[in-house]
């Protein structure tokens, strides 16, 4: 069995703007992350990073290159394949939070639950575990509040708890804290650090912040499509 949670070789990716504009996203990019591992992906604009940011979270598979996700091979799995591993392998967080404005803090968590066909669990089960996690991330006394009741830094807990709830292979964090004051940032950061601590849970970073990729053991920058460097 691989030692290794996210396993990518020699990644293509090639948009056709039209008939005779091809634009080369990502170019023979290669790139690990062991289980439990936390690393930053960083990179200039157009170096690719959000390109490989959707693969990585099975929104998109490379045009060739091989992508192995906690020991499976998705890199060109049909749709509806890659929406299953999707839901029940990557909790995402992102910078805009993507809550449902007209559902509670509860609602919002229970999502991922509703459409992860394979947990079999009934209305109060999810119940239960979408408000476990909330307390997990100390929203406890907002389970039933919407997000337009909360703060920025507590939506973005929802946003965290949202993505544990299913109990993903990897968390998926692309600038998680891009639109909170610096404060709320690093109660983001502390909270996503624990739970990497604490329960292991696989993280990486997509950033443009050098004072979100200092928190990381790795750091990948990203070039013209293809690895940079890598520093620990």
């Amino acid at each position: 069995m691989t030692e290794y949670i996210v396993d990518a070789q020699d990644l293509m990716k090639t948009y056709q703007m039209s008939e005779d504009v091809q634009v080369h996203a990502l170019r023979g990019l290669s790139f690990n992350v062991k289980s439990g591992e936390v690393v930053a992906i960083m990179g200039p604009s157009g170096s690719g990073k959000s390109t490989l940011m959707n693969i990585i979270g099975c929104l998109d598979r490379p045009s060739s290159g091989s992508y192995i996700l906690d020991g499976e091979n998705v890199s060109q799995l049909p749709d509806d394949k890659l929406a299953d591993i999707r839901n029940k392998k990557i909790g995402f967080v992102f910078q805009n939070y993507n809550l449902l404005q007209r559902t509670s803090a509860l609602g919002n968590v229970m999502l991922p639950l509703r459409y992860n066909r394979s947990n079999g669990n009934v209305h109060h089960d999810q119940k239960e575990m979408a408000t476990a996690v909330l307390e997990q991330v100390g929203l406890q006394d907002r389970v039933h509040h919407k997000p337009f009741e909360l703060s920025g830094g507590q939506q973005q807990r929802v946003a965290i708890a949202r993505a544990l709830v299913n109990d993903p292979a990897i968390i998926l964090a692309d600038e998680p804290t891009g639109n909170l004051d610096s404060k709320s940032g690093d109660e983001i950061m502390e909270l996503l650090l624990n739970l990497n601590k604490e329960k292991g849970v696989t993280l990486i970073l997509v950033t443009h912040d050098p004072d979100i990729a200092k928190h990381a053991q790795r750091v990948i920058q990203i070039v013209d499509g293809k690895v940079k460097n890598e520093h620990f």
